[in-house]
This record gives C-alpha cells, sequence and structure tokens, in this order.
C-alpha cells in the first residue's frame, strides 16, 4: 500500500463476477483504514484473503489470474496494517505475498505497485540498498512508457532511500524528479488501476519533510510542513507532525519538538498504532542529556503508559 490507498478504476465490461466484488471489499478496507485501528481491521482482512484464496481454488485460469491481481491487493493492505501495527516481520511477508500475486496476474502495473511499496517499506525502515534496488525492478517492470503519477511515486519512494542512506542530493535530486513528474500527471489521461490514486504536490511535500527528518535538514521540514499536513489520514497526519517534531529537534527546539511528539502519541493510543509509537521513541533517543526539560520528562511519562 503506497502513501495513499490506490482508487479503482472503471473495471472492463468482461471483468464480470466475483473479481470485482472481491476487489470492492478490499477497497471499503482500505478506506476503514483512515479512521480504523490496523488492530480492528487485521482480522476482518485476513478472512477476506482466505475467501478470494478458496474462491481461486475452484476458479478458470483465466479466472484465476484476476483472482491473483485481488488476492495481491489484499495482501499489500495486510502488509500495510501489519506495518501500522510494528510488526515488520509479518508486513515483509504480506508484501512479499502481493509481489508473487502479482507477477501470477500478469498485470505489470500490479507488479510495478507492490515492489514499489515494498520498496517504501524498506526505505522508511532505514534498508536503503533494499529499496532503491526494489524501485529499480518496478521502474523496470513499467517500461520507458511508464505513466507520470507513477514517476512521481517512486521518485519519491527513491528519495525516501536516500535519505535512509544519508545522501542528501541523491533524495534532493529525487524529489525534484517526482515534483516535474506530479506537476506532468494532470495533463495525461489518467492510466488503469492500480496507479490511479492522489499523489500531487502536497505528496511530494510531505515526503520532503520526511526526508529532511531522516537527514536531519530542519529547513526541509519546516519549510514544508503546514503543505504536508494537509491530509485527512489521522495516522499519516501523526507520522508527518513527528517528523516536524525531528525538524525541530534539529533546529534545537526542544519544547516545540516534544510537544508536537505528544500529539502524535494521543493518536498512536487512539488507533493502537504501534508504528507511531515506535517512531516517536526513536525520536526521544535522539536527545541525550541527564537534565532533561520538564516537556521531556513529561514526554517521558507519557511513552511509559503506552503499552499496545
Amino acid at each position: 500500500m503506497a502513501a495513499v490507498p490506490p482508487v479503482l478504476a472503471a473495471l472492463p465490461s468482461a471483468d464480470s463476477g466475483q473479481a470485482p466484488a472481491l476487489r470492492l471489499s478490499t477497497t471499503a478496507y482500505r478506506r476503514l483504514d483512515a479512521s480504523t485501528s490496523s488492530r480492528d481491521l487485521m482480522d476482518p482482512v485476513q478472512s477476506h484473503l482466505r475467501l478470494i484464496q478458496t474462491i481461486a481454488q475452484g476458479a478458470s485460469v483465466a479466472q484465476r489470474s484476476r483472482l491473483a491481481a485481488v488476492g495481491s491487493e489484499a495482501s499489500s493492505l495486510a502488509g500495510w496494517l501489519a506495518w501500522d501495527m510494528g510488526d515488520h516481520g509479518s508486513a515483509r511477508t504480506w508484501y512479499g505475498s502481493a509481489i508473487k500475486a502479482a507477477r501470477s496476474s500478469g498485470d505489470p502495473l500490479l507488479a510495478a505497485y507492490q515492489a514499489g511499496s515494498l520498496a517504501q517499506f524498506e526505505a522508511h525502515a532505514g534498508n536503503a540498498t533494499q529499496a532503491l534496488g526494489l524501485a529499480a525492478n518496478a521502474r523496470l517492470s513499467l517500461g520507458a512508457q511508464r505513466p507520470a503519477i507513477a514517476d512521481a511515486w517512486l521518485s519519491s519512494v527513491e528519495a525516501l532511500a536516500h535519505a535512509a542512506a544519508g545522501d542528501r542530493h541523491a533524495a534532493d535530486r529525487a524529489l525534484i524528479a517526482s515534483r516535474a513528474a506530479a506537476e506532468r500527471a494532470p495533463l495525461e489521461e489518467l492510466p488503469p488501476w492500480p496507479w490511479v490514486f492522489a499523489f500531487d504536490e502536497t505528496k511530494v511535500a510531505a515526503c520532503r519533510v520526511t526526508c529532511g527528518a531522516h537527514l536531519g535538514l530542519p529547513d526541509w521540514v519546516l519549510s514544508d510542513d503546514t503543505a504536508a499536513l494537509n491530509t485527512g489520514h489521522a495516522k499519516q497526519r501523526a507520522l508527518l507532525v513527528l517528523d516536524i517534531a525531528a525538524g525541530h529537534m534539529a533546529a534545537g527546539r526542544h519544547d516545540a519538538a516534544f510537544a508536537l511528539a505528544s500529539r502524535a502519541v494521543d493518536t498512536a493510543v487512539r488507533y493502537r498504532s504501534g508504528r507511531i509509537v515506535e517512531r516517536a521513541r526513536a525520536l526521544r533517543r535522539t536527545l541525550t542529556t541527564s537534565t532533561p526539560p520538564k516537556v521531556v520528562r513529561e514526554f517521558d511519562e507519557r511513552l511509559h503508559d503506552v503499552y499496545l
């Protein structure tokens, strides 16, 4: 699952029957992710996956390829949910399943999307080399005629990977490429699913904030923080708030940093997001002092009581 869930385009009339109905269910779960705890969604999504697998066993060869595509998307969603829960091992397993199912479907766009999704996960996890390799595989799958929106998103993933490697200049080049592609995207005819999703200059701004947080560049973080926060997805907004907090930390503004981080932890508790909590703990580890100020002590007490 990318930074913003894909939105389904109109399905071909030939693709009628079980696959479209199952795909609509996956889309419904994706939309619920914006306002629902991943822990509450995981069981229904796994039941949904088992249903897809059961139906595929008795399907024709032609139907199986379509059902493989549906299963790929549902597996990717399960990976996204596991990531939010802080279960990185399960997230990698689900993303790997999504890639295999996408290849079985014979859809190069879907295969590229799933490889890019895993690349995004690995970039956030700090595994820069693996993330860049997966992004390169995604580009290879798409070919030279890739849609601008795909180019914009993959460039943002590459920017995250370069930031994880500590390469400011490469990250900046990738962000420039991402913004240019995002500007071209509205001029093109909408590409087929799964690339029909909202990736625009606001998303590039959010990516720049995250890259700046990884690189310790407050000018990157704080210059784009207002635009980056224009998202209705509470959990993603909390992660961006933590990136902005990291920018304040890098600038030496500890009070502002931990005030923001406390807001993000409130969201983590509300949605039981292990990913947000771990990101908050990582921020706290960047401050090493034997006499922390009051705002930091209060933050430590807040984190001490968080058990997800």
